[in-house]
């Protein structure tokens, strides 16, 4: 037993993420490899858990961002240029958020908060407004900015 975890769009994002468990025999392990580096994927092995890598260290990261914009601490626009230009980011929280999807945000925080049971994993409110009132990024036309609709 293995999992691959693609990235979206899988066909643009060079990472897989490959889960091993207990169950995963060796040569099982080496032809999922074998099929990454075919595809001309990277892959970087993880154990079975809430999260894998990225999304274990991405979302808590993300989370916080919302709690700052919650607290009335920072604007968005603000966060979003600290972390692109002082921390290097591609894309700062509030853009990949919209991107990826609030409702597919709230429902990985949800998961990470319930393995984990640490309280500062807890989804932030606004996040969870924000998906109630249908406001899920770009792909409803409005999630923490509002997009022009195609």
């Amino acid at each position: 037993m293995i999992g691959m975890h693609f990235f979206n769009p899988a066909p643009a994002m060079k990472l897989v993420e490959v889960v091993r468990t207990v169950l995963t025999a060796d040569d099982v392990h080496a032809t999922v490899r074998e099929v990454c580096a075919t595809v001309r994927k990277h892959a970087v092995d993880c154990g079975d858990r809430a999260g894998f890598i990225v999304n274990a260290l991405l979302f808590p990261y993300l989370n916080n961002a919302i709690k700052m914009v919650q607290e009335h601490y920072a604007s968005l626009d603000d966060i979003d240029a600290a972390m692109k230009l002082g921390g290097g980011y591609p894309m700062g929280p509030f853009e990949l958020l919209d991107v990826v999807g609030l409702d597919v945000s709230l429902a990985i925080e949800k998961v990470l908060h319930r393995e984990f049971r640490d309280p500062g994993l807890a989804p932030a409110p606004l996040l969870e407004h924000l998906v109630a009132a249908g406001c899920l990024g770009r792909k409803t036309g409005r999630g923490f900015r509002e997009y022009a609709k195609r």
